[in-house]
C-alpha cells in the first residue's frame, strides 16, 4: 500500500488546519455581516450540468461514469450548481444572496498554489440587476480582506469591452499580464487573425474608457463606505470563463502575484437549465492562494492548538482531583484538554504541552491537593505560579 495522497491532493495536518479554521471564520463573520446565507451542494453533479459552461477550461473536469451507467463530473466551481440550484429551486426567494464554501476539483498541473482538490469560498446574489448588487458585490470583497488584515486590489472590467472579438482571441488578451504584450498577439496571429489586425485590436481595448455601468457601480460602491482607491479598472481583463456578461473583476494582493478572488456578473447562464434568465453577480475566492499570502506576509495567528490549557495528572492516586480541575476549566469555556495516562511521567506531559503549542499546564501535586491550590505553568513566557484555582482560571481568562 503505497501511504501517500494522488498529485495534486493534500492531507492537512492540525496545524495547516487550525490556521484555515481562523481565516474562515473570518470569511464568514463577512458574508454575514452582509446578509448572505449558505448554501451546500453535492460533490456530484450530472455531467451535462458542468459541461459547456467553461470554455476552454472544460478540459479540465473530471468525469466518469458511474456502475449505474450515469455520466457524472465532479463540482468544477459552485456557480454552475448554483444555476441548477435556482432552476430546480424556482420558489427560493430572490434576491438570492448565498455563500458556499466547498471542494471543487480540477485537473490542474499543479504548483505552488494550484491543486487538484480545493476549497474555494464564493457569494452570489441572484435575481438583481442593478449595478448595486455588483458595487456590494465588490464591497464584500474588500471586506473580507479588510477583516483579514491584507491590503488588496481589484481589477475590474466590463466584457462589453470585448463585443463582436471571437472568444478565441479574448482568452488569448486575458493572458496579457502573464506572458506580455508580443506574446499575445503571436498567439492571436496563430489562432487565425492577421498581424495588422490583432494589433489594432488589442491597442483599441488598451485604450477604451471605463463603460458608464463599471462607473456607477463604482460610484455606488463608495456610498457603500468602501475605499475604491483599491479598484483600478484593467480594460483588457477578460477573465477566462465563456459564462460572464458584464462587471467582469480579479482580486491580487500586495506584494504577491496571481489572483486570490475574481468573479463577475453572469446574468446567462440559469436560463440554460430553467428557461428563464435570471441575472446573477458573485465571486469565487481562491481560499488556499488566500491562506499562503496571509501565512507568507505573518498574517496568521499562532494557531498550533485548539487547546489553551493541558491538565497534568501527577499520579493515579491525584487523577480524580485533575479531573476536577478539568471540569472546572471547561465550565468556564476554556478549551482544555488533560493527560490520559496517569502513569507517565510530568516531563513528558510537559514535552507534549509544549510540542503542540498549548500555553497553560496546570499541574496537581501533593502539596497542591492538600492546600486546594493549582500550578500555573505559563509555557510562552516560561514562568509558574502556584494560586488557588480560581485565580489560575482568571488569569488564563484575562490573558485571552
Amino acid at each position: 500500500m503505497k501511504t501517500a495522497t494522488p498529485k495534486g491532493f493534500r492531507d492537512l495536518l492540525p496545524d495547516q488546519a487550525n490556521a484555515r479554521e481562523y481565516v474562515l471564520g473570518k470569511i464568514k463573520e463577512s458574508f454575514r455581516l452582509l446578509g448572505f446565507e449558505p448554501l451546500e451542494t453535492p460533490s456530484l453533479e450530472f455531467a451535462e450540468v458542468l459541461k459547456g459552461k467553461y470554455g476552454e477550461e472544460e478540459k479540465l473536469i473530471y468525469e466518469f461514469q458511474t456502475k449505474g451507467g450515469d455520466e457524472v463530473a465532479l463540482r468544477y466551481d459552485q456557480t454552475v450548481p448554483l444555476a441548477r440550484v435556482i432552476a430546480q429551486y424556482p420558489e427560493l426567494p430572490k434576491p438570492f444572496k448565498r455563500y458556499q464554501i466547498q471542494s471543487v476539483f480540477r485537473g490542474e498541473n499543479t504548483q505552488r498554489g494550484r491543486y487538484r482538490e480545493f476549497l474555494q469560498c464564493d457569494a452570489d446574489i441572484v435575481g438583481s440587476s442593478s449595478p448595486l448588487a455588483d458595487a456590494e458585490i465588490l464591497n464584500l470583497v474588500l471586506g473580507i480582506y479588510q477583516n483579514l488584515g491584507l491590503n488588496v486590489t481589484i481589477k475590474v472590467n466590463d466584457r462589453a469591452n470585448f463585443e463582436g472579438l471571437d472568444k478565441k482571441y479574448v482568452s488569448a488578451i486575458d493572458k496579457l499580464e502573464k506572458i506580455g504584450e508580443s506574446e499575445v498577439l503571436a498567439e492571436m496571429v496563430q489562432k487565425g487573425m492577421a498581424e495588422e489586425d490583432a494589433k489594432v485590436a488589442l491597442k483599441k481595448l488598451q485604450e477604451t474608457p471605463m463603460s458608464e455601468n463599471l462607473k456607477q457601480i463604482v460610484e455606488l460602491l463608495e456610498k457603500l463606505g468602501a475605499d475604491t482607491n483599491k479598484v483600478k479598472y484593467e480594460p483588457t481583463l477578460a477573465r477566462g470563463l465563456d459564462y460572464y456578461t458584464g462587471m467582469i473583476f480579479e482580486t491580487v494582493a500586495e506584494g504577491s502575484t496571481g489572483s486570490i478572488c475574481s468573479g463577475g456578473r453572469w446574468d446567462k447562464m440559469i436560463g440554460s437549465f430553467s428557461g428563464t434568465d435570471y441575472p446573477a453577480v458573485g465571486f469565487g475566492l481562491g481560499f488556499d492562494r488566500t491562506v499562503e499570502v496571509l501565512e507568507s506576509q505573518g498574517l496568521l495567528p499562532n494557531l498550533k492548538s485548539s487547546a489553551k490549557v493541558l491538565v497534568t495528572v501527577f499520579s493515579p492516586a491525584l487523577a480524580n482531583n485533575s479531573l476536577e480541575v478539568l471540569e472546572a476549566l471547561r465550565s468556564k469555556k476554556i478549551n482544555s484538554e488533560i493527560w490520559l495516562d496517569p502513569e507517565t511521567r510530568l516531563e513528558k506531559q510537559l514535552k507534549y504541552a509544549d510540542q503542540k503549542g498549548i500555553p497553560y499546564v496546570v499541574i496537581i501535586g501533593p502539596e497542591e491537593a492538600e492546600n486546594g491550590a493549582a500550578t500555573l505553568k505559563d509555557l510562552s513566557n516560561k514562568t509558574q505560579q502556584t494560586a488557588t484555582l480560581d485565580e489560575a482560571i482568571n488569569r488564563i481568562q484575562n490573558a485571552e
